[in-house]
């Protein structure tokens, strides 16, 4: 779980780095985390609006969660966050936005993202999300597909040749 510090390090990223390219997939895996890994309650609130508020237009039901990460439509999120807090939830002050948007400095880097994830799920009964790209695991999961579907065909057709 991360404490207040980390928790605040995290949603700065979210909130300054979106027009990176390097950071957009890093923040995407970030939103898709469960709220539950933030230990300070205002941050969960904000985490759960920069989700509901950077989740794209899809079918919630067939399609998996994507983020509109980057331009104009993730800046109206921030923005609006650090305007009017209490959309955010009710009693939430501006004091408690400043922040977002506020770059979290250069020891935020790609080490400290991977322990932030590993701190996320510390203490939590949650399995940690894979590190590595999904394109690499989709291919590798197509190549033994195709495996067992051409064994499985091979045996149908010889099945069907000994009925014949």
């Amino acid at each position: 779980m991360l404490d207040t510090e980390d928790g605040t390090k995290a949603l700065q990223l979210i909130t300054s780095r979106y027009d990176a390219r390097e950071w957009r997939k890093k923040i995407e895996k970030t939103l898709s985390l469960p709220h539950s890994g933030l230990e300070d309650e205002a941050h969960r609130k904000i985490f759960l609006h920069l989700k509901r508020g950077l989740q794209a237009y899809k079918s919630r039901r067939a399609d998996a969660p994507s983020w509109i990460v980057g331009g104009y439509a993730t800046k109206e999120v921030i923005d609006r966050a650090k305007i009017r807090p209490d959309e955010i939830s009710p009693g939430m002050t501006t004091e408690q936005v400043d922040f977002l948007g506020v770059d979290p400095g250069a020891e935020v880097d790609l080490a400290w993202w991977e322990d932030m994830l590993v701190k996320w799920f510390a203490g939590s009964d949650q399995e940690l999300p894979e590190l590595e790209h999904p394109d690499e695991e989709g291919e590798e999961d197509s190549d033994t597909e195709a495996e067992t579907n051409s064994e499985t065909n091979s045996e149908t057709s010889d099945d069907a040749k000994e009925t014949a």
